[in-house]
């Protein structure tokens, strides 16, 4: 019995270590035996290739000087991380398709130059989220400077996430900016550091140019990642993004509804327009709560999707059915049909 049981042992233990060895074969036996064979897969199917840097970029027609070693290094460091930071950067170029259209002519009647569009691009990646310094909206606006520019801030309404008016604000900053440091360049990296900042470290360096500026990282890095925003925005395929216009995020067309109420349920709200509050919020990120409450005098135009395109993008729900003595009375009589009905967004576009 012994022997026999022994036996037994002694042919499974074999049996597991013929498996095993299989087994080991079957799972390594495709990879290379040794540094030569691992150093030439690597080779053949991990590339990485340098990123080249263009030698005629200027921002807001002003000139960048190129040729410096230290320039053209930065400039590089830029294209690399968004060349080699492909999800982020991708996710920024088809979120802009459908941002953009809405700041260039805000930038144009400001007479503010259209490449600080770039500016938003880089602060947010047009995402909604807040630093950890407390910064908010497309903008990346903080609070006190938001309210400087006339932005209301409070625990219902923050107009640092209204696409449309804190583009306005931005657009006045940047002018006073201008105006202060003498050139479109110095005003842009100031958005970052502060006019009273760049202007302090003009001083104390004794320079005139950005470029000559002995900066904090953040601040040394910002119009560099500008540029390099702006050129493979514009040439996408040059850099290695391949998009059709199919993958951009589409434009969308929407109107806007006028309220002046005392107190509105935007959840409420929201159902008799036919739409979820979901896409409400994503219209108006501004409205920080499911409801709205207007001083005596004050009104709100929130922006709500065009019907048409609600229907076809699956946006729509069933409206609350409603009779004409039960019109909400966030539509006031009073209410100008030309301002409730104001296209911002061209749907042909």
């Amino acid at each position: 019995m012994n022997r026999k049981f022994s036996s037994k042992i002694i042919l499974g233990l074999l049996a597991l270590l013929t498996l095993s060895l299989m087994l080991e074969l079957f799972i390594f036996g495709s990879r290379p035996s040794g540094d030569d064979d691992l150093r030439k897969r690597l080779i053949e199917e991990h590339q990485v290739f340098s990123v080249p840097v263009p030698e005629n970029l200027t921002f807001a027609k002003e000139g960048i000087p190129i040729n410096r070693l230290d320039v053209k290094e930065n400039l590089e460091r830029e294209f690399l991380f968004l060349t080699y930071w492909p999800a982020g950067t991708l996710l920024m170029i088809k979120r802009a398709n459908r941002w953009l259209p809405i700041i260039e002519p805000i930038l144009k009647k400001y007479g503010v130059p259209d490449d600080f569009k770039y500016i938003a691009l880089v602060e947010s990646g047009f995402t909604h989220e807040s630093s950890s310094r407390g910064a908010g909206g497309f903008w990346q606006f903080l609070e006190g400077t938001a309210e400087m520019y006339g932005l209301e801030v409070n625990d219902q309404v923050d107009e640092r996430y209204h696409v449309e008016k804190s583009t306005q604000a931005a657009c006045k900053y940047f002018l006073d900016a201008k105006k202060q440091l003498g050139s479109w360049t110095l005003a842009a990296a100031s958005f970052n550091l502060g006019i009273s900042g760049i202007s302090t470290q003009l001083k104390q360096q004794n320079a005139r140019s950005y470029y000559d500026l002995a900066l904090n990282e953040e601040t040394g890095r910002y119009l560099y990642r500008v540029l390099a925003a702006k050129a493979i925005y514009q040439n996408p395929a040059d850099y290695g993004f391949r998009l059709r216009k199919k993958d951009l995020y589409p434009i969308i067309p929407t109107y806007k509804v006028k309220i002046e109420s005392e107190h509105v349920d935007m959840t409420e709200f929201a159902q008799r327009e036919g739409v979820p509050f979901r896409i409400l919020k994503l219209l108006n990120p501004w409205i920080r709560k499911t409801s709205l409450t207007c001083d005596p005098g004050q009104c709100y135009f929130v922006s709500l999707p065009e019907p048409s395109f609600a229907k076809t993008e699956g946006l729509q729900t069933e409206p609350q059915a409603f009779g004409l003595s039960e019109i909400p009375d966030y539509l006031s009589k009073n209410n100008d049909l030309s301002e409730i009905a104001d296209t911002v967004v061209d749907a042909k576009n």
